[in-house]
């Protein structure tokens, strides 16, 4: 939004110089006022025109299959759902602390529970329990 309104600023500021340069060499004596603000009007309809079918060009949505949760899987490996909210909120990108302030426990439980899902899901790192977890559909 910001770099339309600095290009509508821009251009009005060249037009009003080309004006006040052909109003001072040229035309003052022979056209109105009525003119140059004419000359303004169909610029800034052109301009208007221009933003209006760049921003209501028709977007394409790309629409994923739908998540199906793998309740089987998870009650295979034994994974609490308590473990899963943390598995959630590790996919989401939060360090354990921020899991623990989420979640309302300590931060040793978080750990608990991380130490836990790698085990139950045979990796060793979270990157891997995620991606793990991801191939198993227990998280979208």
């Amino acid at each position: 939004m910001k770099k339309t309104i600095f290009l509508y600023g821009l251009a009005l500021a060249v037009l009003i110089l080309i004006m006040r340069v052909i109003e001072y060499r040229f035309l003052v004596r022979d056209l109105t006022l009525e003119f140059y603000i004419g000359i303004v009007a169909v610029f800034f309809t052109a301009l208007g025109i221009w933003v209006g079918l760049r921003f209501t060009r028709k977007k394409v949505v790309v629409i994923h299959p739908e998540f199906q949760f793998n309740e089987k899987e998870q009650s295979q490996r034994g994974i609490s759902k308590r473990e899963l909210e943390v598995l959630e909120l590790m996919a989401q990108g939060l360090a354990n602390q921020e899991i623990a302030d989420k979640l309302f426990v300590s931060l040793n439980t978080v750990k608990t529970h991380s130490s836990n899902l790698f085990s139950k899901l045979g990796v060793s790192r979270r990157t891997q329990a995620i991606q793990k977890a991801k191939e198993l559909n227990l998280i979208p």
